[in-house]
Order: C-alpha cells, then sequence, then structure tokens
C-alpha cells in the first residue's frame, strides 16, 4: 500500500504508521549517483524486489535495487501484516478461466509465500514478531457454505491445513458474536511487515547486493540489448532488468500502465490493550478476516494493539479521515474497544488487476515484471520474486505458465476503470449485505 503518487516524489519518509514507529533500526542508503553496470537491476525495494534480489544473491549474481524512497516504503511496509495463503481469485475461478492444468499448477504454490517468509525469518534471523495462524470469517450462511467449499476444494488438491470452526469454536479464537463461523488455516500467520522488508534487505546487503534508495526513476530503456534505469541522479546498466514498482511504478513503463490500477486500503492501530484486554479479544493470538467483499481484518500487534483495517478507494486516493471510517467496523466486531484509543491510523496503495489474478511477463528480451497481486501480495510477491529469480537464473518453467495466463484491460480504460470498478465493488457489497 502507499499514499497518493505526490508523496513518493517526496522526501521518502515512512507514512505515519504503527510499523514505522515501532521499525527495527536500518540505515539510510545512498541514492544512485552518476553510471554504474550492474548483472540484474531491480526496481523497487518492496516484497517483490527483495524476494528477486535475495533469491539471485543467494545464487551469486551481482544484483542492485532501486528505490524511489525508502525501503518497504509501499505496500511492503504498510500492508495488515497477514500471512494468507491463496490468490485473490479462487482455485475454482482460475480452473473455469484457464483450466485444469493452470488451477493444479497454482494449487501447487499457493503455499509457498509463507514458507519462504518464515525460511527468511529463519535464516536471517529476522525480528519481525512472527505468530502462526490465520482465520476467514463468515457473517451469514452463505459465507459458511462458501468456507465450506473452499476447505474441500483444496483439499482436492492435497492441501490439508484447514479446518471449519462453527459459532461455539470460533469464539474459542474471536470473542466476537457478529460471526456465523469460520475456517482456520494453520499453515497462515502473521509478522511486522515492515520489519520483514527491513530484513530481508539486510540479508541481501551482508551477500554483497546493493540497494541505492531515493532514487526515483524517470526513464527505462527495455529495447536496449542492455537495459537502462535512469533515475533523477544516475543511471544503471544491466544485463537483466526486473520491474517490481507494482501500484507506483506511475507511467515509466507504459506497457504495463494498464496492467493494474492502484486501490488504496486503511488501516489503524489502537493504544497498547494491555494482556488481559488482548488476550480476551483473541485468545488464540491468530490474524482474521472476513470474506465479504469489502472486507475487514484485524490481528494483535507483538505489543498487545489491535491492529484493524478494511476499506477500499479505487485510483489510490486517500480517505479524509481513516479513524472515521475504520472505527465503527471495528466496533462492530469488538464492541469492548469502543472506549479504546486510536494511536496511529494510514493508508496507501495495492495494485489491483482486472482478473484478480498477478501478473508476470517479459518486455523484450531482458526484461521481467511482476505485479497486481490484488490485495494478496505479503505472499504472492515472496513466491514471485522465486519464480523470476529462477527464470533468470535458466529455469523459465515456473515462469511460463505465468506469463501465457491471459490478462484483460479494466473495462471504460484508464478514463472510467475507477467507476466501473465502483459500480461492481457496489454490487458485491450489496450481495453481502443481502446475505446472498
Amino acid at each position: 500500500m502507499g499514499t497518493n503518487q505526490k508523496h513518493y516524489a517526496g522526501d521518502g519518509r515512512h507514512t505515519d504508521s504503527y510499523y514505522a514507529a515501532s521499525a527495527n533500526p536500518a540505515p539510510e542508503r545512498p541514492p544512485l549517483v552518476g553510471a554504474h553496470e550492474v548483472d540484474v537491476c531491480v526496481v523497487g525495494a518492496g516484497y517483490s524486489g527483495l524476494s528477486t534480489a535475495l533469491h539471485l544473491a543467494e545464487k551469486g549474481y551481482n544484483v542492485a535495487i532501486v528505490e524511489g524512497a525508502r525501503v518497504g516504503w509501499g505496500a511492503s511496509g504498510r500492508n495488515g501484516g497477514q500471512i494468507v495463503n491463496g490468490l485473490n481469485a479462487s482455485l475454482q475461478t482460475i480452473k473455469k478461466r484457464y483450466g485444469q492444468d493452470t488451477a493444479t499448477f497454482v494449487a501447487g504454490l499457493v503455499q509457498e509465500g509463507g514458507e519462504i517468509i518464515r525460511e527468511r525469518i529463519k535464516t536471517y534471523n529476522i525480528q519481525c514478531d512472527l505468530k502462526d495462524k490465520n482465520i476467514f470469517t463468515g457473517l451469514t450462511k452463505a459465507h459458511m457454505k462458501e468456507l465450506e467449499e473452499r476447505k474441500t476444494l483444496w483439499e482436492s488438491y492435497g492441501i490439508n491445513n484447514q479446518e471449519m470452526l462453527d459459532k461455539a469454536q470460533l469464539r474459542e479464537h474471536i470473542n466476537s458474536d457478529l460471526y456465523e463461523g469460520g475456517l482456520i488455516d494453520h499453515s497462515g500467520g502473521h509478522m511486522h511487515p515492515l520489519n520483514l522488508a527491513l530484513g530481508e534487505a539486510a540479508a541481501f546487503e551482508m551477500l554483497g547486493g546493493k540497494i541505492y534508495e531515493m532514487s526515483m526513476v524517470t526513464a527505462v530503456d527495455t529495447e536496449a540489448a542492455r537495459p537502462v534505469v535512469t533515475t533523477t541522479q544516475g543511471s544503471l546498466t544491466c544485463k537483466t532488468l526486473v520491474l517490481c514498482g507494482n501500484a507506483y511504478l506511475g507511467h515509466v513503463v507504459p506497457t504495463l500502465t494498464s496492467r493494474v490500477m492502484p486501490v488504496s486500503t486503511q488501516v489503524m492501530a489502537t493504544e497498547p490493550l494491555g494482556e488481559e484486554l488482548a488476550h480476551s479479544l483473541l485468545p488464540q493470538d491468530a490474524c482474521v478476516e472476513d470474506i465479504r467483499y469489502i472486507l475487514d481484518y484485524y490481528r494483535l500487534s507483538g505489543d498487545k494493539r489491535m491492529l484493524f483495517g478494511g476499506g477500499t478507494v479505487y485510483g489510490g486516493a486517500d480517505p479524509l479521515d481513516i479513524e472515521a471510517k475504520l472505527r465503527g467496523n471495528m466496533e462492530k466486531v469488538f464492541p469492548q474497544l469502543k472506549k479504546v484509543k486510536v494511536d496511529y491510523a494510514w493508508s496507501g496503495n495495492f495494485a489491483l488487476s482486472f482478473s484478480r489474478v498477478p501478473q508476470m511477463g517479459r518486455i523484450g528480451k531482458n526484461t521481467y515484471f511482476a505485479h497486481g497481486y490484488s490485495g494478496h501480495g505479503v505472499t504472492g510477491s515472496h513466491t514471485f520474486g522465486r519464480i523470476l529469480s529462477e527464470a533468470i537464473d535458466g529455469d523459465v518453467s515456473r515462469f511460463d505458465v505465468f506469463e501465457n495466463v491471459p490478462w484483460y484491460p479494466f473495462p471504460g480504460g484508464r478514463l472510467f476503470r475507477v467507476p466501473y470498478s465502483v459500480m461492481g465493488s457496489w454490487w458485491y457489497g450489496l450481495r453481502d449485505r443481502l446475505g446472498v
């Protein structure tokens, strides 16, 4: 996520979030100045870029990352911090659109991102408050049927980590009367997202990688035999270029502009609740999201704050009052929090693809890209980073599958894609409210 585009060209400081306030110490890296050459240049120091770069550094490649602000400035440092398996588009949807082979392929990697995150945390001793389990909640009988079908479908692909929870069982995890029940994924989890990004950046640098911060990309030459990235103060020529700007790449690469749309979502953090109140709300300390089209998602931080997120603004604008937008939803779930103070509230962008399936591809011979995780970027970006590194290292077997998945532009083009999406959001929101 991230704030309005104007911030991106500013001082590059992290947004005023709980994550930034509780971030582990990290150096401020210098900008790219002058002309340089490198084997692989990665644009964007979020999860996609960091994952790609770290995998390649482990393979011995000479890699540099160019970042317009600071490491983890965008989605990777602002998101809900939930390790949720799967894509935005369901396996059933993928099967209907792209066939059984593609669905089977995707099912084989939907848990990979979480596994990569845990491996990174363990291997590089990243301190980011890692905790286990995530829960999907249903508010209606129709939602519960949908969760039952999801569990059955995933089991048909050999994924057996999920367990249905009836209303009474759910109360052992979430002290709220709002839900009919839920589905717990024992392989899910949550963590401090900015500290994960900072830890991955430190691991990359430990292996010899170079990160240039505050280096806004102004031009990209993907047609040259050796791609060139130009910034406000320098340039980087490389054998292979990887574009991981996601919702913040702007119009620097017009080929990619129509593929995704920035969408903002919001998060707020209460004051520390104390052990007793926090435990009474979420006794098992799992993270939670409901399955409505415009959903709530929440969890406890390492210092026992309630981190509560939700809301959607197509086009990427920020609401004027984030707390006012989210507080009512939080109090519907937990009336116990009516008098609790909110210390932080922030907004940011993720990149939405029209099909809700993330996209990976190539521009010319030597430029790769990955984007469009559609709200499921924490795990998806780590998986895609590994797949990109495999392709650059010569194994394109998994890359080719995603590159060949058809993508579709938003109806109405750039001018009307926001109102079209708002209308669709209203329709699905109405279905949620009617329980159908």
